[in-house]
Protein backbone atom coordinates (compact mmCIF):
# COMPACT_ATOMS: atom_id res chain seq x y z
CA UNK A 1 0.00 0.00 0.00
CA UNK A 2 1.35 3.16 -0.83
CA UNK A 3 2.00 5.97 2.28
CA UNK A 4 1.82 9.66 2.12
CA UNK A 5 4.74 11.38 4.32
CA UNK A 6 3.68 14.69 4.37
CA UNK A 7 4.44 17.44 7.38
CA UNK A 8 0.72 19.09 6.55
CA UNK A 9 -0.40 15.34 7.85
CA UNK A 10 1.20 16.11 11.14
CA UNK A 11 0.11 19.56 11.59
CA UNK A 12 -2.15 20.35 14.39
CA UNK A 13 -5.00 21.67 12.23
CA UNK A 14 -4.98 18.38 9.35
CA UNK A 15 -4.84 16.24 13.27
CA UNK A 16 -7.79 18.41 14.89
CA UNK A 17 -10.33 17.99 12.40
CA UNK A 18 -9.68 14.62 11.56
CA UNK A 19 -9.87 13.52 14.70
CA UNK A 20 -13.32 15.18 15.41
CA UNK A 21 -14.69 13.59 12.57
CA UNK A 22 -13.19 9.85 13.42
CA UNK A 23 -14.13 10.28 16.78
CA UNK A 24 -17.75 10.85 15.98
CA UNK A 25 -17.59 7.74 13.29
CA UNK A 26 -17.12 9.56 10.27
CA UNK A 27 -15.11 9.10 7.42
CA UNK A 28 -12.07 11.91 6.93
CA UNK A 29 -9.97 11.75 3.76
CA UNK A 30 -7.42 14.00 2.43
CA UNK A 31 -8.20 14.64 -1.42
CA UNK A 32 -7.13 16.41 -4.06
CA UNK A 33 -4.17 18.57 -5.07
CA UNK A 34 -2.55 18.21 -1.54
CA UNK A 35 -2.43 14.75 -2.25
CA UNK A 36 -1.42 14.99 -6.10
CA UNK A 37 1.13 17.49 -4.52
CA UNK A 38 2.53 15.46 -1.59
CA UNK A 39 3.25 12.23 -3.89
CA UNK A 40 5.10 14.39 -6.24
CA UNK A 41 7.30 15.99 -3.84
CA UNK A 42 5.41 19.78 -4.53
CA UNK A 43 4.61 22.45 -2.53
CA UNK A 44 0.96 21.91 -0.83
CA UNK A 45 -0.69 25.55 -0.21
CA UNK A 46 -4.51 24.30 0.35
CA UNK A 47 -5.87 21.20 2.36
CA UNK A 48 -8.92 19.63 1.15
CA UNK A 49 -10.71 16.78 2.79
CA UNK A 50 -13.82 14.93 1.88
CA UNK A 51 -16.12 13.10 4.14
CA UNK A 52 -19.61 11.25 4.61
CA UNK A 53 -20.75 13.65 7.59
CA UNK A 54 -23.44 16.34 6.14
CA UNK A 55 -22.54 19.76 6.18
CA UNK A 56 -24.29 20.64 9.69
CA UNK A 57 -22.74 17.45 11.26
CA UNK A 58 -19.42 19.02 9.95
CA UNK A 59 -20.52 21.97 11.51
CA UNK A 60 -21.63 20.85 14.98
CA UNK A 61 -18.95 18.67 15.39
CA UNK A 62 -16.12 21.43 14.81
CA UNK A 63 -17.79 23.67 17.41
CA UNK A 64 -17.84 21.03 19.65
CA UNK A 65 -13.74 21.52 19.34
CA UNK A 66 -13.56 24.81 19.53
CA UNK A 67 -12.81 24.87 15.64
CA UNK A 68 -14.24 27.75 13.56
CA UNK A 69 -16.44 26.76 10.69
CA UNK A 70 -17.50 28.81 8.09
CA UNK A 71 -20.16 28.19 5.74
CA UNK A 72 -18.68 28.61 2.01
CA UNK A 73 -20.63 26.43 -0.20
CA UNK A 74 -22.78 24.26 2.25
CA UNK A 75 -25.45 24.01 -0.46
CA UNK A 76 -22.74 22.01 -2.22
CA UNK A 77 -21.71 20.55 0.93
CA UNK A 78 -18.26 22.84 1.49
CA UNK A 79 -17.72 24.13 4.88
CA UNK A 80 -14.23 25.64 5.97
CA UNK A 81 -13.35 24.62 9.08
CA UNK A 82 -10.18 27.10 10.43
CA UNK A 83 -8.04 25.69 13.38
CA UNK A 84 -5.58 28.44 14.31
CA UNK A 85 -4.56 30.40 10.45
CA UNK A 86 -4.91 27.12 8.92
CA UNK A 87 -8.30 26.86 6.94
CA UNK A 88 -9.48 23.21 6.10
CA UNK A 89 -12.26 22.24 2.85
CA UNK A 90 -14.03 19.60 4.51
CA UNK A 91 -16.68 18.52 2.05
CA UNK A 92 -19.88 16.13 2.29
CA UNK A 93 -19.17 12.77 -0.66
CA UNK A 94 -20.86 13.97 -3.24
CA UNK A 95 -22.65 12.44 -6.75
CA UNK A 96 -23.85 14.74 -9.78
CA UNK A 97 -27.69 14.72 -10.24
CA UNK A 98 -28.03 17.19 -12.82
CA UNK A 99 -25.20 19.60 -14.59
CA UNK A 100 -25.78 22.41 -17.04
CA UNK A 101 -22.18 22.47 -18.33
CA UNK A 102 -20.85 24.45 -15.41
CA UNK A 103 -22.75 24.36 -12.34
CA UNK A 104 -24.30 20.77 -10.63
CA UNK A 105 -27.12 19.99 -8.57
CA UNK A 106 -25.87 17.28 -6.67
CA UNK A 107 -27.04 14.41 -3.50
CA UNK A 108 -24.73 13.96 -0.77
CA UNK A 109 -23.00 10.39 -0.64
CA UNK A 110 -21.72 8.01 1.47
CA UNK A 111 -19.74 6.36 -0.78
CA UNK A 112 -15.99 7.58 -1.38
CA UNK A 113 -16.41 5.69 -5.14
CA UNK A 114 -19.45 8.06 -5.44
CA UNK A 115 -17.15 10.95 -4.81
CA UNK A 116 -14.08 10.21 -7.40
CA UNK A 117 -16.34 9.81 -9.99
CA UNK A 118 -17.65 13.06 -10.58
CA UNK A 119 -14.27 14.72 -9.92
CA UNK A 120 -12.36 15.75 -13.66
CA UNK A 121 -8.75 13.81 -13.53
CA UNK A 122 -7.67 10.56 -12.05
CA UNK A 123 -5.00 12.07 -10.42
CA UNK A 124 -7.11 14.78 -8.86
CA UNK A 125 -9.30 11.62 -7.17
CA UNK A 126 -6.70 10.32 -5.26
CA UNK A 127 -7.40 9.84 -1.13
CA UNK A 128 -5.39 9.87 1.85
CA UNK A 129 -6.79 8.84 5.06
CA UNK A 130 -5.21 10.41 8.01
CA UNK A 131 -2.46 7.79 8.45
CA UNK A 132 -1.38 8.88 4.70
CA UNK A 133 -2.57 5.60 3.64
CA UNK A 134 -3.39 6.28 -0.26
CA UNK A 135 -7.06 5.03 -1.56
CA UNK A 136 -7.19 4.94 -5.46
CA UNK A 137 -10.84 4.88 -6.15
CA UNK A 138 -11.08 5.04 -9.65
CA UNK A 139 -7.85 2.48 -10.08
CA UNK A 140 -5.73 5.11 -12.38
CA UNK A 141 -5.51 7.57 -10.47
CA UNK A 142 -1.62 6.46 -9.01
CA UNK A 143 -0.57 4.86 -12.16
CA UNK A 144 -1.55 8.04 -14.36
CA UNK A 145 0.36 10.70 -11.65
CA UNK A 146 3.26 8.55 -12.19
CA UNK A 147 3.27 8.46 -15.53
CA UNK A 148 2.37 11.87 -15.85
CA UNK A 149 -0.96 11.53 -17.94
CA UNK A 150 -3.52 13.64 -17.91
CA UNK A 151 -6.75 11.94 -18.07
CA UNK A 152 -10.48 12.23 -17.49
CA UNK A 153 -12.25 10.28 -15.03
CA UNK A 154 -14.54 8.58 -16.85
CA UNK A 155 -15.64 9.35 -20.54
CA UNK A 156 -13.87 12.52 -21.03
CA UNK A 157 -17.21 13.61 -23.20
CA UNK A 158 -19.55 13.35 -20.59
CA UNK A 159 -17.19 15.28 -18.05
CA UNK A 160 -16.61 18.14 -20.33
CA UNK A 161 -20.16 18.31 -20.66
CA UNK A 162 -20.45 18.50 -17.26
CA UNK A 163 -18.55 21.25 -17.11
CA UNK A 164 -17.21 23.15 -19.62
CA UNK A 165 -14.33 25.05 -17.45
CA UNK A 166 -12.56 21.61 -17.14
CA UNK A 167 -11.26 22.01 -20.95
CA UNK A 168 -8.88 24.95 -19.77
CA UNK A 169 -8.38 22.66 -16.70
CA UNK A 170 -7.13 19.96 -18.84
CA UNK A 171 -4.57 21.85 -20.81
CA UNK A 172 -3.53 23.87 -17.72
CA UNK A 173 -3.05 20.69 -16.09
CA UNK A 174 -1.15 19.15 -18.86
CA UNK A 175 1.27 22.30 -18.72
CA UNK A 176 2.09 21.79 -14.94
CA UNK A 177 1.85 17.95 -14.48
CA UNK A 178 2.18 16.03 -17.60
CA UNK A 179 5.27 14.21 -19.08
CA UNK A 180 5.63 16.32 -22.41
CA UNK A 181 7.22 13.49 -23.70
CA UNK A 182 3.93 11.49 -23.36
CA UNK A 183 1.85 14.07 -25.76
CA UNK A 184 -1.35 14.27 -24.58
CA UNK A 185 -4.47 12.09 -24.13
CA UNK A 186 -6.22 11.78 -27.80
CA UNK A 187 -9.55 10.72 -25.95
CA UNK A 188 -9.31 14.00 -23.79
CA UNK A 189 -8.24 16.27 -26.17
CA UNK A 190 -11.10 15.30 -28.90
CA UNK A 191 -13.20 16.07 -26.26
CA UNK A 192 -12.16 19.51 -25.86
CA UNK A 193 -12.39 19.95 -29.15
CA UNK A 194 -15.57 18.85 -29.41
CA UNK A 195 -16.65 20.45 -26.81
CA UNK A 196 -15.29 24.13 -26.77
CA UNK A 197 -17.87 25.97 -28.34
CA UNK A 198 -18.93 25.55 -24.30
CA UNK A 199 -16.59 27.83 -23.03
CA UNK A 200 -18.75 30.98 -24.11
CA UNK A 201 -20.66 29.67 -20.84
CA UNK A 202 -17.60 30.43 -18.73
CA UNK A 203 -17.08 33.70 -17.34
CA UNK A 204 -14.48 35.75 -18.99
CA UNK A 205 -12.95 35.96 -15.09
CA UNK A 206 -12.58 32.28 -14.76
CA UNK A 207 -11.42 31.96 -18.59
CA UNK A 208 -8.59 34.28 -17.82
CA UNK A 209 -7.68 32.75 -14.43
CA UNK A 210 -7.28 29.68 -15.95
CA UNK A 211 -5.38 31.18 -18.54
CA UNK A 212 -2.54 32.99 -16.87
CA UNK A 213 -2.20 29.88 -14.12
CA UNK A 214 -1.14 27.68 -17.33
CA UNK A 215 0.79 30.46 -18.83
CA UNK A 216 2.64 30.14 -15.30
CA UNK A 217 4.08 26.87 -16.03
CA UNK A 218 7.69 26.33 -16.46
CA UNK A 219 6.75 25.71 -19.99
CA UNK A 220 3.37 25.86 -21.01
CA UNK A 221 4.34 25.69 -24.73
CA UNK A 222 3.27 21.79 -25.06
CA UNK A 223 0.04 22.79 -23.52
CA UNK A 224 -0.27 25.96 -25.71
CA UNK A 225 0.49 23.65 -29.06
CA UNK A 226 -2.22 20.76 -28.38
CA UNK A 227 -5.06 24.33 -27.30
CA UNK A 228 -4.22 25.51 -30.68
CA UNK A 229 -4.66 22.05 -32.82
CA UNK A 230 -8.01 21.78 -31.14
CA UNK A 231 -9.59 24.79 -32.08
CA UNK A 232 -9.55 25.76 -27.94
CA UNK A 233 -7.24 28.71 -28.54
CA UNK A 234 -9.18 30.53 -31.22
CA UNK A 235 -12.25 29.67 -29.39
CA UNK A 236 -10.58 31.59 -26.59
CA UNK A 237 -8.67 34.09 -28.10
CA UNK A 238 -9.14 34.97 -31.52
CA UNK A 239 -6.41 35.62 -33.45
CA UNK A 240 -3.80 34.30 -30.69
CA UNK A 241 -0.38 32.90 -32.33
CA UNK A 242 1.05 30.22 -30.79
CA UNK A 243 4.24 30.16 -32.79
CA UNK A 244 4.81 33.55 -31.46
CA UNK A 245 4.62 32.32 -27.88
CA UNK A 246 6.39 29.87 -28.55
CA UNK A 247 9.31 31.71 -29.50
CA UNK A 248 8.81 34.05 -26.55
CA UNK A 249 8.86 31.39 -24.13
CA UNK A 250 12.64 29.95 -26.01
CA UNK A 251 14.25 33.28 -25.39
CA UNK A 252 12.38 34.77 -22.00
CA UNK A 253 13.64 33.03 -19.12
CA UNK A 254 10.64 34.37 -17.19
CA UNK A 255 7.70 32.63 -16.36
CA UNK A 256 5.43 36.18 -15.28
CA UNK A 257 2.03 35.16 -17.59
CA UNK A 258 1.67 38.84 -18.81
CA UNK A 259 4.45 39.26 -20.82
CA UNK A 260 3.43 35.24 -22.16
CA UNK A 261 0.06 36.95 -23.11
CA UNK A 262 1.50 39.81 -24.74
CA UNK A 263 3.37 36.98 -27.08
CA UNK A 264 0.43 34.96 -27.84
CA UNK A 265 -1.47 38.05 -29.21
CA UNK A 266 -4.97 37.66 -30.15
CA UNK A 267 -8.32 40.10 -30.26
CA UNK A 268 -9.89 42.12 -27.49
CA UNK A 269 -7.16 40.10 -24.61
CA UNK A 270 -8.03 42.20 -21.52
CA UNK A 271 -11.57 42.20 -21.80
CA UNK A 272 -11.68 38.55 -22.79
CA UNK A 273 -9.69 37.52 -19.84
CA UNK A 274 -11.11 39.94 -17.70
CA UNK A 275 -7.17 40.94 -16.89
CA UNK A 276 -7.22 43.71 -13.69
CA UNK A 277 -6.40 46.97 -13.84
CA UNK A 278 -2.30 46.33 -13.26
CA UNK A 279 -2.18 43.48 -15.40
CA UNK A 280 -3.79 45.38 -18.48
CA UNK A 281 -1.85 48.56 -17.97
CA UNK A 282 1.18 46.11 -17.85
CA UNK A 283 0.05 44.12 -21.03
CA UNK A 284 -0.20 47.81 -23.19
CA UNK A 285 2.71 49.00 -21.80
CA UNK A 286 4.61 45.99 -22.71
CA UNK A 287 2.91 45.77 -26.16
CA UNK A 288 3.89 49.51 -26.97
CA UNK A 289 7.32 48.78 -25.75
CA UNK A 290 8.13 45.62 -27.72
CA UNK A 291 6.63 47.86 -30.91
CA UNK A 292 8.92 50.69 -29.87
CA UNK A 293 11.96 51.85 -31.41
CA UNK A 294 13.37 52.18 -27.79
CA UNK A 295 17.23 50.12 -27.74
CA UNK A 296 18.06 47.72 -25.24
CA UNK A 297 19.80 50.61 -22.96
CA UNK A 298 16.65 52.76 -23.33
CA UNK A 299 14.72 49.62 -22.33
CA UNK A 300 16.65 49.30 -19.30
CA UNK A 301 16.70 52.53 -17.65
CA UNK A 302 12.97 53.12 -18.32
CA UNK A 303 11.62 49.32 -17.12
CA UNK A 304 14.36 48.05 -15.39
CA UNK A 305 16.31 45.12 -16.50
CA UNK A 306 14.48 42.63 -16.26
CA UNK A 307 11.35 44.12 -17.70
CA UNK A 308 13.69 44.85 -20.42
CA UNK A 309 14.79 41.38 -21.36
CA UNK A 310 11.20 40.36 -21.73
CA UNK A 311 10.40 43.54 -24.12
CA UNK A 312 13.69 42.35 -26.27
CA UNK A 313 12.35 38.81 -26.37
CA UNK A 314 9.04 39.49 -27.52
CA UNK A 315 10.45 42.17 -30.18
CA UNK A 316 12.45 39.22 -31.05
CA UNK A 317 9.61 36.74 -31.05
CA UNK A 318 7.63 38.97 -33.17
CA UNK A 319 9.78 40.13 -35.65
CA UNK A 320 11.53 36.70 -36.09
CA UNK A 321 14.90 38.95 -35.60
CA UNK A 322 17.48 37.96 -33.18
CA UNK A 323 18.10 39.98 -29.58
CA UNK A 324 21.67 41.73 -30.59
CA UNK A 325 24.70 40.33 -29.62
CA UNK A 326 25.22 43.41 -27.27
CA UNK A 327 21.94 43.20 -25.60
CA UNK A 328 23.51 42.67 -22.33
CA UNK A 329 25.73 45.44 -22.21
CA UNK A 330 23.62 47.94 -23.52
CA UNK A 331 20.86 46.60 -20.67
CA UNK A 332 23.65 46.83 -17.88
CA UNK A 333 24.99 50.18 -19.04
CA UNK A 334 20.98 51.27 -19.14
CA UNK A 335 20.31 50.05 -16.03
CA UNK A 336 23.27 52.02 -14.43
CA UNK A 337 22.21 55.20 -15.97
CA UNK A 338 21.24 58.47 -14.17
CA UNK A 339 19.34 61.28 -15.84
CA UNK A 340 21.52 63.83 -14.72
CA UNK A 341 19.66 67.17 -14.59
CA UNK A 342 17.28 68.10 -11.87
CA UNK A 343 14.44 69.91 -11.67
CA UNK A 344 15.86 72.61 -9.20
CA UNK A 345 18.72 73.17 -12.38
CA UNK A 346 16.19 74.54 -14.17
CA UNK A 347 14.51 76.83 -11.16
CA UNK A 348 13.33 78.80 -10.45
CA UNK A 349 13.67 80.07 -14.65
CA UNK A 350 11.61 77.36 -15.01
CA UNK A 351 8.09 76.57 -13.12
CA UNK A 352 5.03 74.00 -13.52
CA UNK A 353 4.17 73.26 -16.70
CA UNK A 354 6.99 74.86 -18.55
CA UNK A 355 9.42 73.35 -15.99
CA UNK A 356 7.59 69.66 -16.78
CA UNK A 357 8.39 70.59 -20.70
CA UNK A 358 11.71 71.46 -20.23
CA UNK A 359 12.38 68.35 -18.60
CA UNK A 360 11.03 65.95 -21.11
CA UNK A 361 12.68 67.52 -23.68
CA UNK A 362 16.33 67.47 -21.83
CA UNK A 363 15.35 63.67 -21.21
CA UNK A 364 14.72 62.85 -24.64
CA UNK A 365 17.67 65.06 -25.86
CA UNK A 366 19.68 63.02 -23.59
CA UNK A 367 18.28 59.44 -25.10
CA UNK A 368 19.05 60.85 -28.23
CA UNK A 369 22.47 60.42 -27.06
CA UNK A 370 22.56 57.86 -25.90
CA UNK A 371 22.60 58.42 -22.51
CA UNK A 372 25.81 60.23 -22.50
CA UNK A 373 25.33 63.69 -22.66
CA UNK A 374 26.66 65.54 -19.65
CA UNK A 375 24.55 68.02 -17.14
CA UNK A 376 26.43 70.88 -18.73
CA UNK A 377 25.77 69.59 -22.59
CA UNK A 378 22.23 69.53 -21.75
CA UNK A 379 21.59 72.82 -19.37
CA UNK A 380 23.16 74.51 -22.25
CA UNK A 381 20.70 73.37 -24.86
CA UNK A 382 18.60 76.28 -26.38
CA UNK A 383 14.74 75.98 -25.79
CA UNK A 384 12.90 74.56 -28.34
Amino acid sequence: MTQIDADWLRSSAARAVTDALLQRGHQALFVGGCVRNALLGAPVSDLDLSTDARPAEVISLAEAKGIKAVPTGIDHGTVTLVHGDTPIEVTTFRADVATDGRHADVRFSNDVSEDAERRDFTMNALYCDAAGALIDPTGHGLSDLQARRVRFVGLPARRVREDYLRILRFFRFHAWYADPAGGVDAEGLAACAEGAEGLSRISAERIGAEMKKLLSAPDPAPALGAMARSGVLAQVLPGADAETAFRFITLSPSDAPIPRLVALGGEDVTTRLRLSRAEAKTHADLTDAAGSGQGAAELSWRHGSDTARAILALRAAMTDVPIAHDAEHEISRGAAAVFPVKPADLMPRYEGAALGRRLAALENAWLVSGMTASRADLLARPQE
